[in-house]
């Protein structure tokens, strides 16, 4: 808001004491304008009579208009030489207002800089052939016109300008780390397929493998016989079969005399891989064992005497496997499932368990988007298994208000009576562990009033059970013994119950997209018809509804992690916080993935053409890398 001051006064003493001020426009209409810090400082700037330029966030007061704290600037008739009728916005904070430093302050200190330094201060970083491919304004216009525009068109051209920038450098650098890999790595080679591989394959395989597995090892296979270590993520949506892939790579790397390991993120999800994979090898000789932190003492010292000596061939556990107690003779593959559940330290434990590290193979049921992928996993080769193994059914998804409880619980019992189980889950806020305690078994004595003993057994799993009870209850439910599971989401990842055909969320509203779609996953993994069924209460947020509406229309764990990412952003989808590799200033991988892409194809081009930059057009490149080691953090995903 434009206009003059007609007043100004200090209410109140001490602690409450306040400056106000009135600004009245040229229509005549007035406005109170407030300070309660930095008062001394900003009584002696203002002058009644003078006109000011105001802003801030408007509110009212008494039914009066008013902005607390505004940011205040002299208005002249003529602009400075040279600066932008379109303003920059600056954040600060309060201490820093209370200093004079509020945003207009800092617009001044900038446009001062600016005109301080000149194009030999901010050298070009890009090779010439790509400016002028892209018609980039230069790097010193770009820095110009992004603070002080001469045009909206001018300030366009400098976002697009450094917005690619950022995503250019970030691919490079992650490209450098996957280059130097391939180049310097060295790596332990698999270059037989030998008597396990082939008999598993031919006599134990339980069904058909996809084409996508098929493609999936191929690349692996070709990974590991290159005589460099390998560093892949495999994505695949929930029920596309990752665990058999990861099985036979594990016989592989036995039939060229090296163990492996697998690391998963639950004690349940440990078991339950320690469970399938030695039903598929019981009639192979090889060597499995679980090791957590569950495992006796007797337990845990055998097995760390078969792993040192290497008769184990394939150890499954938690981060366990992980201790410095624990030692092969020759690990030459390493499996992490659930890769975002660990962090970087962690996984980077697994390369120091061999002189020459193991082959790693990160993998996911939690479909990650393209765009993502790019950013925060850019540095791991990538495949992707996104065929589901033949039989598996659509599974039919339905939203439903609290009010048609008692018809979804007969529906429940409709299915029992034919033999299958159903799961009923509520959901985990993190911080409020009693109340989501005391929800759950509100929930289950209420399940149990539908569901009265002994006609129907109930299992219930939570996070305050020890690990020995939770393991009890899933085994219940497992081997049919109960026909229902109640449980918050420590049940999301990785179980499976190919009899349970129903899967009912509580309060839906409250789950993200990702997790309702991993527990929706529960469901559909046998040949019968499966269903999901999203229970809300009356009110449903226009985002909730959202989300609602996309696991309703599909079952696509591709399209459901877009979605996502197009909902919340990068910054809170699970396990890419800790990647500095989405710390952008300017460049969203939602808005801008059309720039991600070129970027990185540019990127890709340079180093395929000329991997160390020592060609004269990509030395700018080359100099400014260098000149930016160590002032970012970038992650390096292991």
């Amino acid at each position: 808001m434009a206009g003059k001051i007609t007043e100004i006064t200090t209410l109140g003493e001490k602690r409450g004491k306040r400056l106000v001020a009135y600004l009245q426009d040229a229509r005549g209409d007035e406005i109170e304008l407030v300070w309660f810090q930095g008062i001394n400082w900003i009584q002696k700037t203002l002058h009644i009579g003078q006109q000011y330029l105001v802003f801030g966030k408007l509110s009212f007061f008494m039914n009066k208009p008013q902005i607390a704290h505004p940011e205040v600037e002299v208005l002249s008739v003529e602009k400075p030489s040279g600066k932008s009728f379109l303003e920059p916005v600056y954040s600060s904070t309060e201490k820093l207002k209370a200093k004079g430093l509020n945003g207009r302050a800092m617009s001044k200190f900038t446009y001062a800089l600016l005109q301080l330094i000149s194009e030999k201060d901010l050298p070009e970083n890009l090779p010439p052939a790509l400016i002028k491919q892209y018609k980039f304004i230069s790097r010193f216009e770009a820095y110009r016109h992004i603070h002080f525009p001469a045009s909206e068109q001018h300030y366009l051209h400098a976002l697009r300008r450094l917005k690619f920038e950022e995503f250019f450098f970030a691919q490079l650098r992650l490209g450098l780390i996957k280059s130097a890999r391939h180049r310097f790595s060295k790596g332990q080679v698999f270059d037989k397929v030998g008597h396990l591989f082939n008999t598993f394959y031919t006599n134990h395989l339980p069904f058909e493998l996809t084409g996508a597995q098929k493609r999936v090892l191929k690349e692996i296979r070709k990974d590991t016989g290159s005589g460099k270590q390998m560093n892949r993520l495999l994505q695949g949506d929930v029920g596309s079969g990752k665990t058999i892939v990861a099985l036979m790579l594990m016989l592989l790397a036995a039939d060229n005399g090296f163990q492996s390991v697998l690391m998963a993120p639950t004690e349940i999800l440990a078991q339950q891989h320690y469970n399938s994979i030695s039903a598929m090898l019981k009639d192979m000789p090889v060597c499995v064992k679980l090791l957590t932190g569950s495992s006796k003492a007797k337990e845990r010292k055998e097995i760390l005497k078969l792993c040192e000596e290497g008769t184990l061939q394939m150890l499954i556990g938690t981060h366990a496997v992980i201790e410095d107690k624990v030692v092969f003779k020759n690990l030459g593959f390493a499996v992490v499932d659930e890769q975002h559940k660990f962090g970087v330290a962690q996984r980077a434990q697994l390369w120091k368990k061999n002189s020459i590290p193991p082959h790693v193979l990160v993998m996911t049921a939690t479909p990650i988007p393209r765009t993502l992928a790019l950013t925060a996993y850019g540095d791991l080769d990538y495949s992707v298994l996104d065929e589901l193994p033949p039989g598996r059914q659509p599974i039919n998804t339905v939203h439903r208000f609290e009010n048609r409880r008692p018809q979804m619980m007969d529906f429940i019992k409709e299915q029992i009576a034919l033999g299958r189980q159903a799961y009923i889950i509520y959901p985990l806020i993190e911080e409020s562990s009693k109340m989501d305690y005391e929800n759950l078994m509100k929930g289950y004595e209420e399940v149990k009033s539908f569901f009265p003993e002994p006609k129907y057994w109930i299992s219930m799993v939570h996070g305050r059970m020890d690990a020995a009870q939770k393991e009890t209850n899933m085994q219940r439910f497992v081997q049919k013994e109960t026909q229902i599971m109640v449980s918050t989401t420590v049940i999301e990842v990785g179980v499976n119950v190919p009899n349970a055909t129903v899967m009912v969320i509580e309060s839906a509203e409250k789950f993200g997209l990702s997790q309702m779609h991993q527990l929706r996953g529960r469901v559909g993994r046998g040949a019968d018809k499966s269903f999901c069924i999203l229970l809300t209460g009356p009110k449903v947020s226009k985002d909730a509804r959202e989300r609602l509406n996309i696991m309703e229309a599909t079952n696509d764990g591709f399209k459901i992690a877009e979605k996502d990412l197009e909902i919340r952003g990068p910054g809170d989808i699970e396990g890419t916080q800790q990647s500095g590799m989405l710390n952008f200033r300017l460049a969203s991988i939602v808005q801008d993935k059309a720039i991600l892409e070129a970027a990185r194809e540019a990127a890709e081009n340079i180093l395929e053409g000329d991997p160390d930059m020592n060609m004269a057009e990509n030395l700018p490149v080359k100099n400014y890398l260098h000149q930016q080691k160590g002032k970012t953090v970038w992650s390096k995903i292991s």
